[in-house]
């Protein structure tokens, strides 16, 4: 049945999920991806759609801004509609020096300095990872390519006002981007025994600006990890 975030019905999405963060850009995936896509959501503005892909039922849905916006349609895609694993396919700055505007990161764990997570195991600082079979799948799909890189990214509450020390010292951990939904997304994944990736663009570069991507460019230019989120989501 519907929930107050989601009007769609038992049934209506595949056990898979592309979550993109732009409700715009989730309907150029849907209708690039899918045939006959049909919407089967349209609550606030956050538009759900489902069709096939090479013959393989897909859904895709966008999530919204920001970790606590993910978290409710994540957990109601989950709960209340036999949704099995999301992938989310969104952007993030890059902070590692070998690492440039284009490139994919395929996140192999989200730090965070959300609070999001801290419920699941009070006195634990909750490692929030992807899950190992999506994980493993758009790996093998990246084959060598060298724009293709695995680590881990950081899962931001603020967009403006973190520190500069801090970024600096991310970047000194090995941390590839910056973003804002993958953490609370593999927490609730863990949490309700589901799979979870985020594969993400970079597009832009926290210590060169002269890499940053256009308005226009960051709506586009996302077709590998795309590509790499559907053989992850179909595997």
């Amino acid at each position: 049945m519907a929930t107050p975030h989601i009007s769609a019905e038992p049934g209506d999405f595949a056990p898979a999920v592309l979550m993109p963060g732009d409700p715009k850009r989730a309907a150029r995936i849907a209708e690039q991806l899918l045939d006959e896509p049909r919407l089967v959501s349209d609550v606030r503005g956050i538009g759900g759609y489902t069709g096939l892909h090479q013959g393989k039922p897909l859904s895709v849905m966008a999530s919204g801004m920001g970790q606590p916006s993910l978290s409710i349609y994540a957990t109601e895609l989950f709960t209340q509609f036999g949704v099995e694993r999301i992938i989310r396919v969104g952007t993030a700055g890059g902070l590692a020096a070998d690492t440039k505007a284009g490139d994919v990161v395929i996140a192999i764990g989200a730090h965070t300095d959300s609070s999001i997570n801290e419920k699941l195991c009070p006195g634990i600082n909750f490692s929030a990872t992807a899950s190992w079979a999506l994980l493993s799948a758009a790996v093998k799909a990246a084959g060598d390519d060298p724009r293709v890189k695995v680590g881990p990214v950081v899962s931001r509450d603020l967009f403006y006002g973190n520190t500069p020390e801090q970024v600096k010292r991310l970047a000194e951990l090995g941390t590839l981007g910056v973003e804002m939904e993958a953490a609370a997304l593999y927490g609730i994944a863990a949490n309700l025994h589901k799979e979870a990736l985020a594969v993400l663009t970079i597009s832009d570069h926290l210590f060169d600006s002269s890499q940053d991507m256009s308005p226009a460019e960051r709506e586009t230019n996302f077709q590998k990890s795309l590509e790499l989120a559907v053989a992850a989501a179909l595997s």
